[in-house]
């Protein structure tokens, strides 16, 4: 519960400081790579800490690797006067929405399994 909060006040926190920073637009799609990349891997650890299997390290180099390789990209790809971001945010994008299709399933379960306990206990007391 400890870990929820910390990482609640942690997303309430750079929610608040990103709002309150102008970002020059010729830096705007390395910076929308980068948090795209970074809400991947966040996601990526809450499925690997439902599965049980989280190491903080190969969270740490995913999540700033995958920023930097992201943004390199598109580094050059404007180099190369080619939208190459577009493959990244397509392939980051694509593992967002599956680690959240697991996240929903099992929040389902739980909430499906909370449910059956009350049911359960709910007839015991009868």
């Amino acid at each position: 519960m400890k870990g929820l909060l910390i990482s609640l006040l942690a997303i309430l926190l750079g929610i608040g400081t990103g709002l309150s920073l102008d970002i020059p637009y010729i830096y705007s799609k390395y910076v929308a790579v980068a948090i795209i990349a970074c809400i991947d891997s966040v996601l990526g650890a809450f499925v690997s800490n439902i599965q049980e299997r989280f190491d903080i390290k190969v969270f740490l180099s995913g999540f700033f690797g995958n920023s930097l390789i992201a943004m390199f990209l598109t580094f050059i790809g404007e180099k190369l006067d080619a939208d190459l971001y577009l493959a990244a945010i397509l392939v980051f994008s694509t593992r967002i929405f599956n680690n959240f299709s697991t996240i929903r399933r099992y929040a389902v379960e739980k909430v499906q399994d909370m449910d059956y306990k009350k049911y359960v206990k709910g007839n015991k007391e009868k």
